[in-house]
């Protein structure tokens, strides 16, 4: 009875405050940038103008498509992968680049709790149903991040976690190489620029349902990986998450 009473008190703590922070530092819209109230994580003028990705999406990566009868997107007919499926809450456009740049290189760290409520509520279902034991972000390198401060794909994973309540281990991979932003590189460079870019810091063979996550999907090159890796040390079946997602072409 003690403990429990302990453990309500604790929570009761916490909720007071995350109340105390929402007003010294209230929070503020990923898109707009704009005080908004925490009920609405997104203020409703902005809510109207994002893209979020809905059917039909390819089977495999989730990115939208274009042609209803398809099944596949270019990509995922094309080459196969490691990862298992795939899943993503915006289509890559304008206003959700903005709102990922300033996530990522403008200390917009308090977006990852709205990112991942957006993600959780739309495939928190889905995560479980895949029977996920761990949640692992795509690590950056320990020269980058010493730069930018944080791991943005870290921070949205421990979000999702949280709400989730699956463990997140955010050090089991490691990234060796600097590797080149992939955005810069074209598909066959895009590969070469991966590999062996990754390693596990330890082995955890009883892990075999994982959940890999990242701000943007592009080719997939980074994902799958990472997903690789995991899947040489004993992962069954990876999925992944990620914010936003390009369509097919």
């Amino acid at each position: 009875m003690i403990r429990k009473n302990f453990i309500k008190c604790l929570k009761g703590l916490r909720r007071i405050d995350e109340k105390i922070l929402d007003l010294l530092y209230p929070p503020r819209c990923p898109i707009c940038d704009k005080v908004t109230l925490p009920e609405d994580r997104i203020c409703p003028e902005c809510r109207k103008k994002i893209h979020i990705v809905s059917e039909p999406v390819c089977m495999r990566c989730g990115k939208p498509l274009s042609n209803q009868r398809k099944e596949y997107c270019f990509d995922c007919e094309s080459r196969s992968y490691n990862f298992t499926q795939g899943k993503a809450l915006w289509v890559y456009g304008k206003l959700e680049k903005a709102s990922i740049y300033r996530f990522k290189y403008q200390n917009k760290r308090e977006y990852a709790k709205i990112y991942a409520s957006e993600l959780t509520q739309r495939y928190g279902t889905w995560i479980r149903n895949r029977k996920i034991q761990a949640i692992v972000p795509i690590p950056l390198h320990k020269s980058r991040k010493k730069k930018r401060g944080y791991n943005q794909a870290e921070i949205l994973a421990k979000e999702m976690g949280k709400i989730l309540g699956i463990p997140v281990y955010a050090n089991l991979l490691v990234r060796v190489r600097d590797t080149k932003p992939q955005k810069t590189l074209d598909e066959a460079e895009r590969k070469n620029n991966l590999k062996r870019a990754f390693k596990m810091s330890e082995n955890i063979v009883q892990l075999k349902y994982i959940l890999l996550v990242d701000d943007i999907y592009t080719t997939g090159s980074t994902l799958d990986a990472a997903a690789a890796v995991l899947k040489a040390a004993g992962a069954l079946q990876v999925y992944t998450c990620c914010i936003s997602i390009g369509k097919d072409y």
